[in-house]
């Protein structure tokens, strides 16, 4: 028997215990995927050498079941209770005051929040720290068994770590499978090329993926996971839900970082309202917060009442889905002479917000979803962005539903319309078109452009048809007399605009550059491009490949930047604009910058400024500002109630600035 083997097999799997860990709990890697999949491939050859040593908690047995004819039942322990909803703040109220009188104790209880995640509930078995068993919720009693495909998922452990804390004997796990945001929108492109049908959401996906008969098409699904609680425990007890939640970790099971400890309702509110306004900027979907009397004594106090703990309540967001039908399809016309279908919607609410129309992107896009003017379809609607159709409910279909073509001429100036080879987009080929004159007129106005207050949708419309304007530069020649006339302006109407406009002359050479509305320029870039050359006149005249240089610039924005200051229309327009007395402050090169190259991460609150203000200070330094901390950050600032952020900065070595030493910091550079 080769021991020299048996140690090495013994010593890989703990590494790669070890990793995976550090990848899936702490979001720490300690050594890059290749270096992984190194140590995994070295498994994989000692274990086809020695199959005799193969066991089923070791990292090579992810994979490698055969198909299920179908899935088993099987019973949970303890069952798995759905949860009481709430819609409302007072609904949250009431809740905490139905406990109280419970109780009979007019304190403060202490409860745990932590995001309700869209995906789906499953329970995992350990004994002896190997997950022997899972299964889904199914109706709270009884699930279906689904360990094969479980443990195709990377983020749970098949051994549950130990060397601090040993886990109990016996260790039943609740938790939530779930897809990310970016993972999902790859997935279903896909499955789209591949002609399969797209999921409503990543709810669905995962839901859809845990539910394969074969294993090895799981294994190829973008799957994480986050526990959340526990069943039937055997050798340890816990005194609260705080307590769970902090050692599921220790035994290598991931859980959500965002989770709160809550001393009385009124903070359990907060959360709620932090992350609803966090919502859809998480990597993940969530739809509400749970929250649950932290006191396990408590807990048994209150009970249950049919089938839902009276110490558990899932405060609901309002939804971001909702079914709706196309009642028409029709083309807007963009500043760059883009065409985008827009479907006119049966008005329905979504995220309390009233949604009358959706974008469909292009024509692609269309034909990628099949949708036609008639047809049922789940519509989504994501922070501010403009709601879109995710899917058509094929099965309600009646025959009457019509097909959509993009038009051969522009709806607007009905010059050609042409679609450039490699390109989804259809573009009017006429630059003069009055919609793409508008748009860019807009735009040029709006708040993170030139930001000037009054100029609306409705007034550039008559400026632009009464042909007072033909082009954003020549807001700056209006006079109050030629304002005074139009429809729906007063004297004061146009008084306040003229002073807007002449406000607007000083602006920051970013501001400038994202409103000319360079095609691929966004206001990233365009404070990337004004930081890094400077100067309008050098961004004018800077080659491609001094562009491409750039590490956020690619051939085509490149291509992009260049051709527009090549067009001596373009070039023509910020003259007329400089002329009219529009100055900016230049600042000198990136290379100058005393924060050039520095990562900054903020956490807590700042008494002296606003997020966006130190982002704003950061930036004008030619420093970025980070999320997270890693060991490429510069510098860590902590304000008032510092996150998790700082214990890592510490265990990185990271510097870590107060907000005193922050503001000593910008003033010395």
């Amino acid at each position: 028997m080769d021991n020299p083997s048996k140690n090495r097999i013994q010593e890989l799997r703990s590494q790669l215990h070890h990793h995976n860990y550090r990848y899936y709990v702490l979001d720490d890697p300690e050594i890059s995927d290749a270096q992984y999949d190194r140590l995994l491939r070295e498994l994989e050859e000692l274990e086809s050498r020695h199959p005799e040593w193969i066991t089923p908690d070791s990292p090579t047995q992810r994979v490698g079941a055969q198909p299920a004819d179908k899935f088993q039942s099987v019973a949970h322990s303890l069952p798995m209770l759905s949860l009481e909803n709430g819609f409302s703040f007072e609904d949250v109220r009431e809740f905490d005051r139905r406990i109280k009188r419970f109780l009979k104790n007019d304190r403060e209880i202490e409860y745990t929040a932590e995001p309700k995640m869209d995906g789906l509930a499953i329970e995992l078995v350990y004994e002896k720290g190997v997950l022997v068993r899972s299964s889904t919720r199914g109706d709270g009693l009884m699930g279906e068994e689904i360990t094969r495909n479980v443990r195709t998922i990377h983020a749970i452990p098949l051994r549950l770590l130990g060397s601090k804390v040993p886990p109990p004997e016996g260790l039943e796990v609740r938790g939530e499978v779930y897809i990310k945001i970016k993972d999902f929108k790859e997935f279903n492109r896909k499955r789209e090329e591949a002609g399969e049908a797209p999921f409503a959401n990543p709810r669905n996906a995962a839901a859809g993926s845990l539910r394969q008969l074969d294993p090895k098409i799981t294994a190829q699904r973008p799957l994480y996971f986050f526990a959340y609680g526990l069943g039937l425990v055997t050798g340890r007890s816990f005194a609260s839900q705080w307590e769970v939640l902090q050692a599921l970790p220790k035994w290598g099971l991931p859980v959500n970082p965002l989770l709160r400890l809550c001393q009385g309702i009124n903070e359990c509110l907060d959360f709620c309202q932090e992350m609803e306004s966090l919502r859809h900027t998480l990597a993940y979907e969530i739809d509400g917060v749970v929250l649950k009397v932290n006191a396990f004594s408590r807990q048994e106090q209150l009970g249950i009442k049919s089938r839902s703990p009276r110490w558990a309540l899932a405060f609901k967001f309002q939804p971001s889905q909702e079914t709706t039908q196309v009642l028409n399809i029709e083309v807007q016309v963009g500043r760059t002479g883009t065409l985008t279908p827009v479907a006119h919607l049966k008005p329905v609410l979504v995220g309390g917000v009233e949604v009358s129309r959706a974008t469909l992107h292009n024509q692609d896009e269309i034909e990628r979803k099949d949708i036609r003017i008639g047809d049922t379809v789940i519509i989504q609607r994501a922070g501010e962005v403009i709601p879109e159709v995710v899917k058509v409910i094929t099965s309600q279909r009646r025959g009457s539903e019509k097909s959509f073509s993009m038009p051969e001429k522009c709806p607007v100036c009905e010059s050609p319309v042409v679609r450039l080879p490699g390109e989804s987009a259809h573009r009017c080929t006429n630059p003069n078109c009055p919609a793409q004159i508008k748009e860019s007129i807009r735009h040029f106005a709006s708040k993170g452009a030139m930001d000037i207050e009054g100029l609306g949708e409705k007034l550039v419309d008559q400026l632009v048809e009464k042909e007072l304007i033909r082009d954003y530069g020549d807001l700056f020649y209006l006079s109050r007399d030629q304002l005074i006339p139009l429809e729906r302006l007063a004297e004061k109407s146009a008084d306040n605009l003229v002073q807007a406009l002449e406000r607007s002359k000083k602006t920051k050479l970013s501001r400038f550059i994202y409103a000319l509305g360079i095609r691929h320029a966004g206001e990233h870039l365009s404070g990337l491009l004004a930081n890094h050359f400077g100067s309008l006149k050098a961004l004018m005249e800077v080659s491609e490949e001094e562009l491409t240089s750039l590490r956020e610039v690619g051939p085509q924005v490149a291509r992009s930047i260049r051709t527009f200051f090549n067009n001596p229309r373009n070039r023509e327009v910020i003259e007329k604009i400089l002329r009219a007395g529009v100055v900016f402050e230049e600042k000198k090169t990136t290379a100058r910058l005393p924060l050039a190259g520095k990562v900054l991460v903020l956490t807590g609150k700042l008494a002296g400024m606003t997020r966006e203000q130190a982002k704003g200070k950061i930036e004008n330094l030619g420093g970025k500002m980070a999320g997270q901390v890693s060991g490429k950050v510069d510098f860590l600032i902590a304000g008032e109630d510092p996150g998790s952020k700082l214990d890592k900065a510490r265990e990185l070595k990271v510097p870590v600035l107060s907000e005193e030493e922050f503001m000593k910091l910008l003033k010395e550079r």
